[in-house]
């Protein structure tokens, strides 16, 4: 070999040995199809926006985003199996407001929340609704309130399992309002709108996507919603705050999450190809249908808007006297 080309062969093998290896990574990645662990059953609220999102990052990203369900233990069991994963991209988890619930509300889970996952962005706020059922005969929250504290601990309310973002809603719905009910978890959002329709428990603070329909066709009756503004898909129903409970908004929130240590190129492209999805048309529509909002952050926001929330959700547990699983 020539003395000059044996040269510029040295530099090249020095130059790529002296690339990061997540460099390497995103030039490379997505090579083969991702696994999207959502922590809930099919058909709750996160497994309906992780399919709307995933299908258009499938198609922008040239590879399949396979959903997996892994519901059960308020999500918990899905967030082991993430925590618990190659960090390479090739597993990630769009979980709910609930990651930030489960610190408080387990006495000791297979991972840490805030050091074994890096946050992607989120993807959504969607508001959960008051329902009850139109055989309770009432029809505002102001009734509600009234036979909460005509009999009190006479009502339940229905949660997607013991410490997920609905019951912590319910609690602080409950504080609040200085009501006394009882919760009645359910595995996830499919049981517990059915016990409410059916009347066997009294009402739920449930995601706007699993009763929509039901609302519409008078199955159910929104009393108010817990966001910090109406909903725009129930434009005419009240915010509780609006309806006579201040200080009892929650954020009900979805977003992308992947293991730890996961090449920040890799998480970084995740985050601009959701950002892509939530830009399209099909995305938009599909959102406006649900009755939820398109929300994003850069990676280090949303690492730090978890932090913030796992300590203002551990005061909020406290402060309900919740028992720790």
């Amino acid at each position: 070999m020539q003395p000059q080309r044996r040269l510029v062969h040295t530099l090249l093998a020095s130059l790529a040995l002296a690339l990061p290896l997540s460099s390497l990574a995103q030039g490379s990645y997505p090579n083969r199809p991702i696994k999207v662990i959502v922590p809930f059953p099919a058909g709750s609220t996160t497994d309906i926006i992780a399919r709307a999102i995933t299908d258009k990052m499938s198609q922008s990203m040239g590879q399949t985003l396979v959903v997996e369900n892994r519901g059960g233990a308020s999500g918990t069991i899905g967030q082991a199996a993430v925590a618990q994963a190659a960090a390479d991209g090739y597993t990630i988890m769009i979980h709910s407001s609930s990651h930030t619930v489960s610190p408080s509300t387990f006495a000791k889970l297979p991972f840490d929340t805030e050091r074994d996952f890096v946050g992607v962005t989120p993807i959504s706020t969607t508001p959960n609704v008051l329902v009850i059922s139109p055989s309770k005969n009432i029809k505002t929250l102001g009734e509600l309130l009234a036979a909460a504290r005509a009999k009190p601990g006479a009502l339940n309310f229905a949660s997607a399992g013991q410490g997920s973002a609905t019951h912590l809603n319910a609690e602080k719905f409950k504080l609040a309002a200085k009501i006394d009910a009882m919760n009645v978890p359910f595995k996830g959002s499919a049981e517990a709108v059915t016990e409410v329709m059916a009347g066997r428990v009294d009402y739920y603070f449930s995601p706007i996507a699993p009763v929509i329909g039901q609302i519409r066709n008078n199955q159910l009756v929104p009393l108010a919603v817990g966001s910090p503004r109406r909903a725009s898909a129930l434009p005419n129903v009240p915010t509780t705050a609006e309806a006579g409970v201040p200080g009892s908004e929650f954020n009900f929130w979805i977003g992308m999450m992947a293991p730890a240590k996961t090449p920040r190129d890799i998480v970084n492209r995740l985050a601009d190809e959701v950002a892509k999805a939530l830009a399209t048309a099909e995305v938009k529509e599909r959102f406006e249908k649900l009755g939820a909002d398109a929300w994003t952050l850069r990676p280090e926001q949303f690492d730090t808007y978890i932090r913030d929330e796992i300590k203002s959700n551990a005061v909020l547990v406290k402060a309900a006297g919740l028992q720790v699983q």
